[in-house]
């Protein structure tokens, strides 16, 4: 089943279905729940094939800077609603995760290191939170299908999606297994020579690239502890910080279990 969720695209890296896993209320349906990096560089068929999806709602969790710099394309018919929350979601310099990690860092065990500091609190990040906050509104109360996305789909994404695999009920050794998934479906070969350049004249190895681009189970271990830690349990600080509570969740359940 790993391999069906991933749809390999010649522009977009990462594309892939979380529904499918056994929740709490029942399965997560197919084809309602995508996720994906960026799509600045999506080629004509790329896009005409994420129109056929027939996705209406996209979160696009990245900040004003990413979305100045990249700008997402989309096909000329593509009809569903893009929503997010002006500011930005990673560094004040509007960094992503990764691209925040590679900075001041040479092996790695750097990159590993400052990439569990940047977990530990990104699940505070107020513009980061807004819009997850905005996704779980359209999870529970919008039709059709959602696209979840940030610059690379591996981050801020998936730790938004292993928070709603989470409030659902999915066993946590599925949302690991989910969240690992990127490294396998983040076209990572090719995100390595699209920024070889770049991350070589910062002093990074190909060993050390591969961390900064990857993801690992510590990451999101670091993440959800940080939130028990500061908010008692992830069903709290979905309360409490996102929005999502008791009621909120049961209306997902009705649309997005079967």
């Amino acid at each position: 089943m790993m391999n069906e969720r991933v749809l390999h695209f010649e522009g977009i890296h990462n594309f892939r279905d979380y529904g499918g896993y056994q929740a709490r209320a029942g399965r997560l349906v197919r084809g309602r729940l995508w996720r994906s990096g960026q799509h600045a560089t999506a080629t004509p068929d790329d896009l005409q094939r994420v129109r056929d999806l027939g996705i209406a709602t996209v979160i696009d969790l990245r900040g004003d800077s990413e979305r100045a710099a990249f700008p997402c394309l989309r096909h000329e018919d593509f009809a569903g609603d893009v929503l997010f929350v002006p500011g930005e979601t990673a560094s004040m310099q509007g960094q992503a995760a990764h691209a925040e990690a590679a900075d001041r860092i040479r092996t790695p065990g750097d990159a590993r290191d400052r990439m569990i500091r940047l977990y530990e609190g990104m699940a505070f990040r107020g513009v980061l939170t807004g819009t997850w906050r905005l996704y779980g509104q359209a999870l529970a109360t919008r039709e059709g299908a959602s696209l979840l996305h940030c610059l690379a789909g591996k981050d801020r994404t998936g730790l938004g999606v292993a928070l709603i695999h989470h409030l659902l009920g999915v066993h946590y050794d599925d949302i690991v297994e989910d969240y690992l998934l990127t490294n396998t479906a983040g076209n990572i070969e090719a995100r390595i020579a699209s920024q070889s350049h770049s991350l070589a004249d910062m002093g990074l190895d190909e060993a050390t690239m591969r961390v900064v681009l990857g993801v690992e189970a510590v990451y999101l271990d670091t993440a959800f502890a940080a939130i028990r830690d500061q908010c008692g349990s992830i069903e709290a600080y979905a309360r409490d910080v996102l929005g999502i509570g008791p009621a909120q969740i049961v209306m997902i359940e009705a649309r997005l279990v079967d």
